[in-house]
């Protein structure tokens, strides 16, 4: 059986744009995009992660409430080629407390959580986290010997033509954290040439893929890890030496923007760069080996590595991800980073929702029901509000029954 596509919204008027380094909604009003990240879909369960103790639609309208207005959702390139061939990998979920469920396939699930969303004034994010399931996004870049460039690229570009008549999904990470360190035998590159690990050179095709299906949808690119100290001799990252390179996390290094920006040609005002930013609990890096301030960290890490790109009004960011335990040291690293998001009002997706993140921890708890109520109140700072409602990215349906519309803020 052949999932159908899923017919057109009546409203299609909540697709972004950016100029500079704002983004604005279709009537020339600033956004901002303070949202969650929710799992699954790309370790193997195809569903989210924690449905198999929580009700989908209840988890849901919470996230809503809560007022987050953008779900990432990290996805394979796995199973979205899977349910392009027509397959359609099972779903792990609790059918007692999800009987609404039953009789849906994969595909037909996520669109169910497509139209939940929807019904919530939730907007939706996909990432392609890996490209296939379980720990692929340990892989330091987009392919590997399963799935191809050319498959990664379909991925998105079906996923950008199923579902082009839907204003739920406005954004597209295109891929989650390459990476990859001065002596890996495969890494992601970052500068002007057409070789497969040059991230930024795939970027531009894969938002040409998906561009070319919707060209209103938003594009993220985020960072690689490491990136040359010296250009001139050292533009096609050769060197095996770690002390010729500026490194950081995962996804999070975005100096070669200065160098070699992406391109997207006449959807230039689509693009926003998305790096990821972590504390000393996932890893202790040397930014983090003095008493820091909020100031070192900009010096030492967030400038160079990001933060000029806004500040320069080259482009929007979007932290897709940044979050950890509420425990000391990371949680000084934390307070200083959501103090920088707010004064700045960088639009970010907190990791995560996920009770079971190893080096983070979640919003809740390992029922997917209880939601850790001092993590909550930490995020909420960053979270976009007006007079105590929080604010969603829909002109007609308010962001749960504590938010209100782009339009009425």
């Amino acid at each position: 059986m052949v999932t159908p596509t899923p017919s057109a919204s009546t409203e299609q008027d909540d697709w972004l744009y950016t100029d500079g380094s704002k983004i604005y909604d279709k009537d020339g009003k600033e956004v901002w995009m303070t949202g969650i990240n929710w799992f699954g879909y790309n370790t193997g369960t195809n569903i989210f992660d924690g449905v198999w103790a929580t009700d989908l639609n209840e988890a849901l309208e919470a996230i809503a409430d809560r007022g987050f207005n953008l779900l990432r959702v990290p996805m394979s390139s796995e199973i979205i080629l899977a349910w392009e061939n027509g397959e359609y990998p099972k779903p792990c979920y609790n059918d007692y407390i999800n009987d609404y469920l039953k009789g849906m396939n994969s595909l037909e699930i996520f669109d169910y959580v497509i139209n939940q969303c929807k019904k919530n004034g939730i907007k939706i994010m996909i990432d392609i986290h890996c490209a296939t399931n379980a720990a692929g996004h340990y892989y330091p870049v987009w392919y590997n010997e399963q799935v191809s460039e050319a498959d990664y690229i379909e991925s998105l570009r079906w996923m950008a033509e199923r579902y082009k008549n839907d204003d739920t999904i406005i954004a597209y990470d295109l891929q989650n954290e390459p990476h990859g360190t001065a002596n890996s035998a495969i890494r992601a590159i970052w500068n002007d040439s057409t070789d497969p690990n040059n991230w930024k050179y795939v970027a531009e095709k894969a938002a040409a893929a998906v561009l070319g299906e919707n060209p209103n949808v938003l594009i993220m690119v985020e960072g690689i890890e490491i990136y040359p100290m010296d250009l001139v001799n050292n533009s096609d990252f050769h060197s095996t030496n770690g002390k010729e390179y500026y490194g950081t996390w995962w996804g999070g290094n975005l100096r070669g923007v200065k160098d070699f920006p992406v391109n997207l040609g006449q959807y230039q005002n689509k693009l926003v760069y998305s790096p990821h930013d972590y504390g000393p609990a996932v890893f202790m890096q040397t930014w983090f080996e003095k008493d820091y301030t909020m100031e070192t960290l900009y010096d030492d890490c967030w400038h160079d590595n990001w933060f000029y790109i806004q500040e320069e009004n080259i482009a929007p960011l979007l932290i897709g991800e940044w979050g950890g335990f509420m425990t000391s040291p990371n949680i000084k690293w934390m307070t200083y980073l959501r103090q920088f998001i707010i004064e700045n009002k960088i639009s970010h997706t907190f990791w995560c929702f996920n009770a079971n993140s190893g080096d983070t921890g979640g919003l809740v708890g390992y029922d997917f029901k209880t939601w850790d109520e001092e993590k909550y109140a930490f995020v909420k700072e960053a979270l976009w509000q007006k007079n105590g409602k929080f604010v969603g990215l829909d002109h007609q349906i308010p962001l749960g029954n504590n938010g209100i519309t782009i339009s009425e803020y």
